[in-house]
């Protein structure tokens, strides 16, 4: 698809019409004549860490979890989309792939949606940077293009700074700068070229 905007980021506008999507920043994972898929990455779950789906999912012996070094098992817990929100998918650095399970976006980034991701994270050897959420956001064919002609969304670049280390709460502002827009500059009332 010569337009695809795979690896690019979504930063809603106030003529998002979706209250779900309200200031949110989504990174495109794949997007085609079929349509696209993406995960929020600036919506956490509150009170959900990696520990909590590491017991959930029985990954590991009660005693191998406890030595999980604290910055691995608090690690936050993104709600990645609304549509099936119990799997899980991490967005990681490429310095770590599973051969089955791994789908490359571009040279930088990887999506991996198997527990082989998530023993990588708690027991090694584990991306440089990574991402978990849980849900997705999907669009079908034609619907996103549409959300961009009603000026739903605007588009820019991932940066490995704001997709992995800039703190949540500054995402929105830090997507919004990278455009050269502030919220206050963000008409709620927008027209087409």
């Amino acid at each position: 698809m010569p337009n695809s905007l795979k690896g690019q980021l979504l930063v809603a506008t106030p003529e998002m019409g979706d209250d779900r999507f309200y200031e949110t920043i989504i990174f495109l994972v794949s997007h085609n004549e079929s349509g696209a898929m993406g995960l929020v990455i600036n919506n956490l779950i509150d009170g959900m860490q990696f520990s909590d789906i590491l017991e959930q999912m029985n990954l590991g012996e009660p005693e191998e979890l406890i030595n999980i070094p604290s910055n691995i098992q608090s690690k936050e817990i993104f709600r990645g989309g609304p549509v099936d929100q119990g799997r899980g998918f991490v967005l990681h650095s490429s310095d770590c792939t599973f051969t089955d399970n791994t789908f490359q976006i571009d040279e930088k980034i990887c999506l991996t949606a198997s527990s082989d991701i998530l023993k990588s994270l708690a027991f090694g050897p584990a991306p440089k940077n990574s991402l978990l959420a849980l849900g997705y956001c999907g669009w079908s064919s034609g619907q996103l293009e549409d959300e961009l002609k009603q000026n739903g969304w605007l588009i820019t670049k991932y940066s490995d700074e704001l997709l992995f280390n800039t703190p949540t709460s500054k995402r929105y502002d830090r997507a919004l700068k990278q455009i050269g827009a502030t919220r206050a500059s963000l008409s709620p009332v927008s027209g087409n070229a």
